[in-house]
Parts: C-alpha cells; sequence; structure tokens
C-alpha cells in the first residue's frame, strides 16, 4: 500500500472565478467572517497578503476538534486563478510527512468549477484519507459562493 495519495473534487459556483481565487490568493483571512463555523481565524506570520513565500496561519474546525495549521503559500497563478498551499506546521502533520492544497477556480456558465486538490504523504499505513479535509474545503467553497454571490 502507497504511503502518498490524492483526494480531489470539483464543485460548481454561481460567484466568478476571479472573485473566488482573489479571497484564496489574496484575502484569506477573510475567511473567518465568511464561514465562521469552519475557520475561526486566519492570521499572516511571515510576508504579505497574496504573495508567493507568505506564511499563514489558520484555526479552523476538522470533524468537530479545532486544530491549527501553519501553511506556505507555494504557488499563486492569477492566470489559471489558483493558489497551492503547502503545511509546516499543524496537526495534519501528527498523520502525514507532507500535506499539500491546490485550490483552482475556472470560469463556466457564469460561474465558476472551483477544483480542490489535497496531495499527502501518510507517515503510516494506519494513517486514513483526508476526506474530512476534503469535506471541510467542500463547506468553505459553499460559504464562500453563497458569500460572493450576496455582494454582487
Amino acid at each position: 500500500m502507497s504511503l502518498t495519495g490524492q483526494l480531489e473534487t470539483d464543485i460548481e459556483i454561481k460567484a466568478p472565478a476571479d472573485k473566488f481565487h482573489d479571497v484564496f490568493s489574496c484575502r484569506p483571512h477573510h475567511m473567518s467572517n465568511v464561514t465562521p463555523e469552519h475557520i475561526q481565524g486566519c492570521d499572516l506570520h511571515e510576508g504579505e497578503w497574496g504573495k508567493v513565500g507568505s506564511i499563514i496561519f489558520w484555526n479552523y474546525m476538522h470533524d468537530g476538534v479545532a486544530e491549527t495549521a501553519k501553511q506556505v503559500i507555494e504557488a499563486i497563478d492569477d492566470e489559471n486563478y489558483s493558489t497551492t498551499f503547502r503545511m509546516i506546521e499543524g496537526h495534519l502533520l501528527d498523520k502525514y510527512k507532507i500535506f499539500d492544497i491546490t485550490v483552482q477556480s475556472t470560469p463556466k456558465d457564469g460561474g465558476s468549477l472551483v477544483h480542490w486538490t489535497l496531495k499527502y504523504e501518510k507517515l503510516s499505513e494506519d494513517v486514513s484519507e483526508p476526506k474530512g479535509i476534503l469535506q471541510l474545503v467542500t463547506n468553505m467553497t459553499k460559504d464562500l459562493d453563497a458569500h460572493l454571490t450576496e455582494q454582487a
């Protein structure tokens, strides 16, 4: 059994791809206002919002438990509306050696298609796939979509 894996999901939303991308690439700290039941805080620890190499710290709920994550922004592609985060500290690293998250929004039929990719390497075969994190990002996507379409 392989210790490396990847989970992906696609979510259709009504919000424009550029507006969705802008929140995750440049303003992730707004997510605690958008989806407070899932994200309790997002703080900048190093660098600048919206800049590759910046380090952000999340307080979030995962499967009903308060957890934390420190991530570095690995890549921002404004042309393809994609942002990649690499986990460098936090609860997920208790189970995974590597945990990367990429979110990409693509314009589609007046809205967008949001594609999430979770790439990970488990510390052992006993560790399950991070399906709870996939559900968390799905819920966050739906909440952000509702927020962005309310503002339109």
